[in-house]
């Protein structure tokens, strides 16, 4: 576990003990919750597992969603959740559940589970992953390091190599070719990057679909039943910020054109690929109004607020990490206190604002 995640296990420990969590809940809490999840399946022995705060096990989500219940939360649907918040109708807090991407285990185990428990859920499915022309590159390279002791980026293998012999090598290894393929490089040449690995280490992009993503008969499986709402991701999975305004549209286009040619129905909802600050901008947001969804969501971290109300485009999410499958962490993040103080934390290391402020005086050129 990394700095970050053990300074979160020690925040979410200090909140529950102390018992602030619920002193802070009245000025925190918020209206609801939207949950977002990517994998459920049994939980992995493998050493190096980077992708794990992806995966949790479906023990865990059914905690989870007894979890949510007896914290008073109803779980309902997207459609009904956005409907809520912007008429601020009614006394009870909602809950949603969401899952990104469109993996197998989604129907296959997690499904299961949530038709028992009677809790409705969104799909946001990339439809380049069904159609197998997408890369799973976060997948990809966890094989490829954890397969080798050594990554080699330059295509004639004449450069310097990554060393990965060990699990903490390895570690470092994922997370430098992380940054440097969804910072440095851009959404085009990383994906070019990605491609050029796995030929040159015999990883199949392909098979490694066809193992981890549902097929299109899947998914029209899971449409039917009318407690899953399927949601809009993009045709490619591509961080929207990071592409050209008309090139991010076009993604967004095709992948609900191919929702809607091979479900019969539009989305209403989208998620961002990431969703992180440096993938997600003013200009998607305004985009997706303009494309006709009530609302998009993002993975930044927080609990529904009214003022969320004034433009469903970028609505928060709470992260069913797999590295923190813990009653007590749902329990607190229910109570809206861990994101209070996460912008607080990052308030105060902008200088309260100051700095900010100036950057805005000055803008960036790049």
């Amino acid at each position: 576990m990394g700095i970050r995640q053990k300074a979160f296990k020690q925040a979410f420990q200090v909140l529950n003990k102390t018992g602030m969590g619920r002193l802070l809940s009245p000025f925190t809490q918020g209206c609801g919750a939207v949950f977002m999840l990517h994998h459920v399946r049994p939980a992995r022995s493998d050493a190096f597992q980077p992708n794990q705060l992806l995966e949790i096990s479906p023990e865990f989500l059914r905690l989870a969603v007894e979890r949510i219940r007896q914290n008073g939360y109803e779980i309902i649907s997207l459609d009904k959740a956005v409907d809520l918040l912007k008429s601020g109708y009614g006394q009870k807090r909602y809950a949603v559940l969401t899952f990104d991407d469109g993996y197998r285990d989604n129907i296959e185990i997690a499904y299961p589970v949530l038709k028992e428990l009677q809790a409705p859920f969104t799909v946001f499915v990339a439809t380049g992953l069904i159609d197998r022309t997408t890369e799973l590159w976060w997948v990809a390279l966890e094989r490829i390091i954890a397969a080798h002791d050594e990554i080699v980026l330059s295509p004639d293998r004449s450069g310097a190599g990554i060393a990965c012999r060990t699990v903490d090598e390895k570690n470092a290894c994922f997370d430098k070719l992380t940054r440097h393929i969804t910072q440095e490089l851009g959404e085009l040449d990383q994906r070019r990057v990605i491609r050029a690995l796995c030929d040159r280490y015999g990883l199949d992009l392909a098979a490694l679909a066809d193992e981890y993503v549902m097929s299109w008969d899947d998914l029209r499986a899971l449409a039917r039943d009318p407690l899953v709402s399927i949601g809009a991701h993009t045709h490619d999975h591509f961080a929207l910020a990071r592409l050209g305004e008309e090139d991010a549209r076009l993604d967004v286009l095709r992948g609900l054109t191919r929702l809607e040619a091979e479900l019969g129905r539009r989305p209403k909802h989208f998620a961002y690929p990431y969703g992180k600050p440096y993938a997600v901008c003013e200009r998607d947001a305004r985009m997706l109004r303009e494309i006709g969804f009530a609302s998009s969501l993002t993975t930044f971290p927080g609990v529904l607020q009214s003022a969320n109300a004034r433009d469903p485009m970028m609505l928060p999410r709470v992260s069913l990490n797999g590295r923190f499958q813990d009653p007590a962490v749902i329990d607190q993040c229910l109570t809206g206190a861990p994101f209070a103080l996460y912008r607080a934390a990052r308030w105060a290391a902008s200088g309260f604002g100051i700095r900010s402020g100036i950057s805005r005086l000055f803008p960036s050129t790049r």
